[in-house]
């Protein structure tokens, strides 16, 4: 057994490794959008986190959980399969390639402000006064990032984009709260996810895509998504939640991933950090403070 101090210590670490793989991510959407469409990297990064947690749920013994399940959670589990990774990750890949990946990855963290909203009006939680307002300074910021830091112009310099990156939040919520209707093991659960939507992944591919060789770059960017975006990072955050003494512990490390994010979109990219979107991210981050305080 653990001594509380070494637990959590072991939480933190797989914590901050969860943090540094997210952080990656933005650029890895980047680089690998350039090589093939969004539709087909989270067609190969949806395949490669079956395979994953496939082999993890082998691995755990929990393939006869699964089978014993009750039709109802089966069924609801496997129904969201739609939602995640199959339309959030369509969705938001489509925002990428559409805008700036600071801009991207700056919005996409109003995925948490998103959830307390959608839970109040979908399962009738109590919306909190510190809700609403963490909510009107982050999307503050959102309105800051969209407009280039001039939000009194009103100019939306890329609404489809803005559009698409604010809806993979509103999907990405509606995914969670679907998750709490059920009663499977998490990665079981996504496994059940992942066996959905990479079928229909990939038909959607064939019938609307021309078949030709993919890039290797296109292919390894896929994998790494794959691996690290949704599996390996989901597998040290869930840990370091159950090690933890305290969730606050662990769910306050995630605003470290925002600027190493820039860091390396700078670093990687060369694409220079705009105040805007400084100024956009701090809204959203303090907004984020702010609920969890």
């Amino acid at each position: 057994m653990l001594s509380n101090v070494s637990q959590n210590r072991k939480a933190i670490t797989l914590g901050l490794m969860a943090v540094a793989l997210w952080s990656t991510v933005a650029t890895a959407f980047n680089l690998s959008l350039q090589f093939v469409s969004p539709l087909l990297l989270v067609t190969i990064a949806s395949a490669t986190s079956w395979v994953f947690f496939g082999v993890l749920v082998a691995m755990n013994g929990q393939i006869k959980a699964l089978a014993a399940a009750s039709k109802r959670d089966l069924s609801i589990t496997l129904a969201i399969g739609i939602l995640n990774p199959g339309l959030y990750y369509y969705v938001l890949f489509e925002a990428y390639a559409r805008l700036p990946a600071q801009e991207a990855m700056a919005l996409n963290y109003t995925w948490a402000l998103t959830l307390p909203l959608l839970a109040a009006l979908l399962l009738k939680q109590t919306l909190r006064r510190r809700d609403i307002i963490a909510a009107l300074i982050s999307y503050a910021g959102v309105f800051v990032i969209a407009t280039h830091g001039a939000p009194w112009t009103l100019h939306f310099t890329n609404p489809v984009g803005i559009g698409l990156a604010i809806g993979s939040t509103l999907i990405w919520a509606l995914y969670w709260i679907a998750n709490t209707r059920h009663g499977i093991n998490p990665v079981g659960a996504l496994f059940l996810n992942f066996s959905v939507s990479t079928p229909l992944l990939i038909a959607l591919v064939v019938a609307t895509e021309e078949l030709k060789p993919i890039p290797l770059e296109g292919v390894l960017g896929g994998l790494y998504v794959g691996i690290f975006e949704m599996g390996i990072s989901f597998i040290c955050w869930l840990n370091a939640m159950k090690l933890a003494a305290r969730a606050a512990t662990i769910s306050t490390l995630i605003f470290l991933s925002p600027p190493f994010s820039l860091a390396l979109i700078w670093l990687v990219l060369g694409e220079p950090v705009q105040p805007y979107t400084l100024l956009g991210l701090g809204f959203i981050l303090t907004g984020l403070v702010w609920q969890h305080r």
